[in-house]
C-alpha cells in the first residue's frame, strides 16, 4: 500500500470496533472510531477519513443520520460511507442522493468480508458513483 488510508469505524457496540479495528489495522489501514454518531460526525470532521464504515443502529444519531450529514458537511461531502446493518436494509435513492453510502454490510459478516470491500473501495474505485456501481 503505497498510501496510509486512514478509516472510521463507527459502531455503538465494543466487539464490532474491536474485530473491524483489528482486521484492518492489520493489513496496512490506519484505524480512528467512535461509538455513535455523534462522535463519529465530529470525529470525521476532524480527521476527514477515507472512508467511513458505520452501524446503522446507533443511539444519539442513527448511521444514516450520520452518512446524510457527512455529505452535508464540506470537509466529509465526498467521503464514501459503508453501512452495517443487523436487518434487511436497502437504500432508497433519496438516500443515495443525501449520502455517499456506496455498500451494505450485514451483519452478522465476516472480517474477511469487510476488508475485502474496503480494499476494492479505496483502490479500485476513483469516484462514489463507480464505488455505488461496485457494490
Amino acid at each position: 500500500m503505497s498510501e496510509k488510508k486512514t478509516i472510521l469505524v463507527v459502531d455503538d457496540e465494543t466487539h464490532i470496533l474491536h474485530v473491524v479495528s483489528l482486521k484492518l489495522r492489520n493489513a496496512g489501514y490506519t484505524v480512528i472510531t467512535a461509538e455513535d454518531g455523534e462522535e463519529g460526525l465530529a470525529t470525521a470532521i476532524d480527521s476527514n477519513p477515507d472512508l467511513v464504515i458505520s452501524d446503522y443502529q446507533m443511539p444519539y444519531m442513527t448511521g444514516m443520520e450520520l452518512c446524510v450529514k457527512l455529505k452535508e458537511h464540506e470537509q466529509t461531502q465526498h467521503t464514501p460511507a459503508l453501512m452495517l446493518t443487523a436487518r434487511g436494509f436497502s437504500l432508497s435513492n433519496e438516500y443515495i442522493d443525501k449520502t455517499n453510502i456506496v455498500g451494505v454490510i450485514t451483519k452478522p459478516f465476516s472480517p474477511r468480508e469487510i476488508l475485502g470491500r474496503v480494499d476494492h473501495l479505496l483502490h479500485h474505485c476513483s469516484s462514489i458513483q463507480e464505488a455505488r456501481k461496485a457494490s
